[in-house]
């Protein structure tokens, strides 16, 4: 019965029918939904190994999730026996300014432990990106070589990326603790600054769906790769900030969850069990269809040789004549090796040579 049920969802119903032309996907939306349900169990197996890098970062978090919501527990039976009168409002007041210190300092080590935990899954994320770039393109990737492959020949830009990426957190905590001191202690002109270092850091934070893509994607070095993502996240700012809102929505839930009712133990079973089966690799494969169409309309479509819309079906147009085979040729020709030129699709495999 199981195997009938996996047929049909992959195959189809039987006897409706050959598969015509018209029933490929002619826009990005329609070839989305096809390869998301053809490649989900792959989407699965992929993220499985992925998780395998953020293991560290998720065991701080967690540590400080548990602490912190040991802490507000804590608090909450303070609070109650203050309003029953067995403790003095003072004491109250004490313990509250003395939790909030406790938090403080726990938020700023974990941000701290965090550096090297996010730095190290850079290489990871390329050979993610690789992978769901291909699939939402519907082209081929094997799940472990092409994932391997893609980490050996993009790891340094990818290194760099993440380790910068995870000083962010930690920069963005200073800067905005120490200019809000300053806002509440002499000049309200100090939360100008602040508020830079809050949009400077979630720009960067955006433009991650456009970096790593475009490391495994093209030959350019890593300033030519943030000058692309910060344009292309400016320039295509609703749809920046919407995907990254979509990537926010179960953390969102969680936290209402944990904070709005008494099952945080189970939020936190399913939050974790999310992004140990698919939540990272959907993220990226729902950027990844997003990023193709802009990739393809901002930089292949001004490249001379390089295919555009791959994966999506386009009639052609017969108009009796055959194309020669000198145009056959140059339709075939490599791409040039410079620095505004993608790298052959199997880039990562030619490292390996």
């Amino acid at each position: 019965m199981f195997g009938k049920l996996m047929n049909r969802y992959f195959y189809g119903k039987s006897g409706q029918g050959d598969f015509e032309k018209e029933d490929l996907p002619q826009t990005r939306w329609q070839l989305f939904w096809e390869m998301l349900r053809v490649r989900f169990s792959g989407l699965m197996r992929l993220n499985l190994m992925y998780v395998i890098v953020w293991l560290p970062a998720i065991f701080f978090i967690g540590r400080a999730l548990l602490y912190g919501y040991s802490g507000l527990v804590n608090l909450s039976e303070y609070q109650s026996q203050m309003e029953a009168g067995s403790i003095a409002a003072e004491a109250y007041q004490e313990y509250f300014a003395q939790f909030q210190d406790a938090m403080r300092s726990l938020l700023f080590s974990t941000l701290v432990f965090l550096i090297p935990c996010i730095g190290i899954t850079g290489p990871a994320t390329a050979g993610l990106c690789y992978v769901t770039r291909n699939w939402a393109r519907d082209e081929h990737a094997f799940i472990w070589s092409d994932y391997k492959d893609a980490i050996k020949a993009n790891w340094k830009p990818a290194l760099l990326n993440s380790f910068i990426t995870g000083l962010v957190p930690v920069m963005l905590y200073v800067c905005c603790t120490f200019y809000g001191s300053m806002a509440q202690s002499q000049s309200a002109v100090f939360l100008l600054p602040q508020v830079i270092c809050i949009v400077l850091g979630v720009l960067w934070l955006m433009m991650q769906m456009y970096i790593y893509p475009q490391i495994v994607t093209y030959d350019l070095n890593y300033k030519g790769v943030i000058r692309n993502g910060l344009l292309m996240a400016i320039g295509r700012l609703p749809m920046t900030v919407g995907l990254n809102l979509l990537a926010l929505v179960p953390t969102l839930i969680f936290l209402a969850v944990s904070l709005l009712t008494p099952y945080f133990q189970y939020a936190v079973m399913i939050y974790a069990l999310y992004y140990i089966l698919i939540g990272f690799s959907l993220h990226r494969f729902i950027c990844a269809s997003y990023t193709n169409g802009v990739f393809d309309k901002l930089i292949n479509s001004k490249i001379e040789g390089v295919q555009v819309g791959r994966g999506l079906y386009v009639e052609e147009e017969d108009d009796g004549e055959d194309k020669s085979e000198e145009d056959a040729a140059e339709d075939s020709a490599a791409l040039p090796d410079d620095a505004s030129a993608p790298s052959s699709e199997n880039k990562a495999e030619s490292a390996n040579d």
